[in-house]
């Protein structure tokens, strides 16, 4: 029997927390957390950790460079899932384009979507695609459908849902915003139909 994937959630706000645990109670898989209010706390527990998810205020000052530090930092023993405001993004890209992080913005219905990118790093972790630290298999390419859609065409159909929910308020958007919004949604569901067409192809080729 496979241990339950470990998940400290470091968050300072205590609502908040409580928030994530319910959301990951709710979830398909099971797992064993972890909640701690600062990263003090993840020094003093030493356990194993399959992936943090670090809420920005988790982190002490709340500044931009100390979640930059802590996620790097974070990043080093295990990837970090970390939820911040939509501006501290840019401070992290190095760490995003690396794969051992991915971010959420800390804007809307946030928190379903912190818990389900945590249930996907466990999931593709699971079938061989990604090492707990974030990196590629080398028997990657046996499931390449399966890495299209959840590394390509989930997050569009985040975009294409964050386009249309800000569209559905036109009435209190400048015509120049509009139009753009318009174009993210129709390349998104371009896109995303090609992702499609290219996930079916490859499944079709490996079980062939």
């Amino acid at each position: 029997m496979r241990p339950e994937p470990r998940i400290q959630i470091i968050c300072g706000n205590r609502r908040l927390g409580r928030e994530y645990v319910r959301e990951f109670h709710r979830a398909t898989e099971s797992f064993h957390l972890q909640p701690i209010a600062r990263l003090a706390g993840v020094r003093q527990s030493g356990a194993w950790v399959s992936i943090f998810l670090l809420d920005q205020s988790g982190v002490d000052g709340h500044s931009e460079q100390g979640l930059k530090c802590t996620a790097v930092r974070l990043a080093k023993t295990a990837p970090v899932i970390v939820v911040a405001a939509p501006e501290r993004q840019a401070g992290l890209t190095a760490l995003l384009t690396s794969g051992v992080a991915d971010f959420v913005a800390r804007t809307g219905n946030f928190v379903p979507v912190a818990v389900g990118l945590v249930e996907r790093r466990i999931r593709l972790a699971r079938m061989g695609t990604l090492d707990f630290s974030g990196g590629v298999n080398g028997g990657w390419s046996a499931d390449f459908g399966e890495i299209l859609r959840h590394e390509v065409n989930n997050p569009l159909t985040g975009i294409l849902g964050n386009a249309e929910m800000l569209l559905a308020g036109r009435d209190h958007l400048p015509a120049s915003a509009i139009e753009r919004l318009e174009t993210i949604a129709h390349l998104a569901v371009r896109l995303r139909e090609t992702v499609r067409r290219l996930s079916s192809a490859a499944e079709l080729r490996h079980t062939g």
